[in-house]
C-alpha cells in the first residue's frame, strides 16, 4: 500500500515539475504533454521488459493486449483494466472507470480540462511497454467524466 501512495504521490510532483519549468520559460508549455509522455515511454519500456523476462512468447497483437490489460496493468495501478475492445485491425480501447491517477481530483467536470495532463505519463507507458513487443503504436486518452479514462490505441 505504501508503494501505491509513492507513486501516486511521485507521478503528481512529475506532471508539477514539468509544468512549473514551463511557467519558468525553461520549457514551452505545448512541449510539457509529449515530455511527460516521453518519460512514461522510457518506463513502459523498462517495466515491460522486467515482467515479460519469464513468460512465453506473445502468439498475437490480441494475447499482448490482454497481458497488458491484466498483468502489466494491475502490477501499474493494482487492478485490471475494466473493459477492453477491438474491432480486430489493430484498433484497441481500453477503459478504466476509476483510473488512479484521476481519483485524487474532483469527480465532478471542475477539472476535466486538466485530465490530460495526468494521462499523458500513462499513454507513454502503454505506448513504451508496446514498444518493446515489438508493436508501434499511438497511444491517446480522453476522459468525459472523471476518475473513468479511455486509452485508445492505435497500432500501426
Amino acid at each position: 500500500m505504501a508503494d501505491e501512495a509513492l507513486f501516486l504521490l511521485l507521478h503528481n510532483e512529475m506532471v508539477s515539475g514539468v509544468y512549473k519549468s514551463a511557467e519558468q520559460g525553461e520549457v514551452e508549455n505545448g512541449r510539457c504533454i509529449t515530455k511527460l509522455e516521453n518519460m512514461g515511454f522510457r518506463v513502459g519500456q523498462g517495466l515491460i521488459e522486467r515482467f515479460t523476462k519469464d513468460t512465453a512468447r506473445f502468439k498475437d497483437e490480441l494475447d499482448i493486449m490482454k497481458f497488458i490489460c491484466k498483468d502489466f496493468w494491475t502490477t501499474v495501478f493494482k487492478k485490471q483494466i475494466d473493459n477492453l475492445r477491438t474491432n480486430h485491425q489493430g484498433i484497441y480501447v481500453l477503459q478504466d472507470n476509476k483510473f488512479r491517477l484521476l481519483t485524487q481530483m474532483s469527480a465532478g467536470k471542475q477539472y476535466l480540462e486538466h485530465a490530460s495532463k495526468y494521462l499523458a505519463f500513462t499513454c507513454g507507458l502503454i505506448r513504451g511497454g508496446l514498444s518493446n513487443l515489438g508493436i508501434k503504436s499511438i497511444v491517446t486518452a480522453e476522459v468525459s467524466s472523471m476518475p473513468a479514462c479511455k486509452l485508445n490505441l492505435h497500432f500501426l
